[in-house]
């Protein structure tokens, strides 16, 4: 099984308008309301793929259950931990151009860290965990390497998606996959990196560093896909790019579609660039239509 754990879910508000005029009173064109957070993310998109999961995480107050109701109507199965706060709501606002306004989450107490550890020691080898997102203040900077260190006793598959320290600190955990983009991986090294070559030599550290399986999202260019003895250059397909939320997580979620169903991971890799390619030329994540239609047409080359 597939499980999915997102600290700080949000209901996201997406907000269009012709002009944004500060300090005016604002007529909205077309306003649409999503279940956000990038665990939650990757399992919408598996679950778009027809793969099951389990969507772990905090919920609280009436926007928490406006996130589980969501994604269960959809078929997520979901097995989220009540707080007392109410879970954030992020305003997006397009216009001419786009301006976010995002909320802070709500605390997460001990008793509920418990809670979530508990439902963790269930875990086996056959199973896989998403890590993903930003996670509030009022936890600990290493809660993803606390978690690694339960999961790594019970030979659970490790995915990571987050970002400077907090991504660091997982590696000596040896998760099986992370996803920095190559602005994150330029933040890590304190290097600019400019050519996919740059970019490739400093993702071959992170395995150095204990990373088992490292892709790197580049936008418009694609993604590298960084293993113990090659590297594959997926190469995004052309499109008009309406989203680019979700994209990075959608690309996770492809991956482990196909990979947790057998395939092996350059084909798993195709289908995690064919998916998050399938979610930027949308409005919201990708459907499995439109992953099927891009996957033959993306070009994954070796290029070490």
């Amino acid at each position: 099984m597939i499980y999915t754990i997102t600290f700080n879910p949000s209901v996201d508000y997406i907000v269009q308008l012709d002009v944004f005029e500060i300090g005016k009173v604002n007529r909205v064109k077309s306003d649409h309301k999503y279940p956000g957070g990038k665990g939650i993310n990757v399992s919408r998109v598996l679950n778009n793929l027809n793969v099951k999961n389990i969507a772990l995480g905090f919920l609280g107050g009436f926007t928490g259950e406006f996130i589980k109701d969501f994604i269960e109507a959809e078929g997520v199965q979901t097995d989220f931990i009540t707080v007392e706060e109410e879970t954030r709501i992020n305003v997006k606002l397009k216009a001419d151009e786009e301006t976010e306004i995002n909320g802070a989450g709500p605390a997460i107490e001990e008793q509920h860290l418990k809670a979530l550890f508990e439902k963790l020691k269930k875990l086996t080898a056959d199973d896989f965990l998403v890590l993903a997102g930003n996670v509030q203040k009022s936890l600990p900077k290493d809660i993803y390497a606390q978690i690694q260190k339960q999961c790594i006793e019970n030979g659970v598959k490790v995915i990571v998606d987050t970002t400077g320290d907090a991504l660091v600190s997982t590696l000596k955990y040896k998760p099986f996959l992370i996803k920095p983009n190559n602005h994150e991986l330029s933040e890590i090294f304190g290097v600019e990196l400019n050519t996919r070559e740059e970019i490739s030599v400093y993702g071959k550290k992170l395995l150095e560093m204990g990373a088992q399986n490292v892709i790197i999202s580049m936008g418009g260019d694609g993604a590298l896909f960084i293993c113990e003895d090659s590297v594959y250059h997926g190469i995004a397909p052309k499109g008009e790019v309406k989203n680019s939320v979700g994209a990075g997580d959608s690309l996770i979620g492809g991956f482990l579609a196909v990979y947790s169903n057998g395939f092996d991971k350059k084909e798993a890799f195709r289908w995690g660039v064919a998916s998050g390619s399938a979610t930027a030329f949308s409005l919201d994540l990708c459907k499995k239509e439109d992953v099927v239609s891009l996957a033959s047409k993306i070009e994954v080359i070796k290029i070490s």
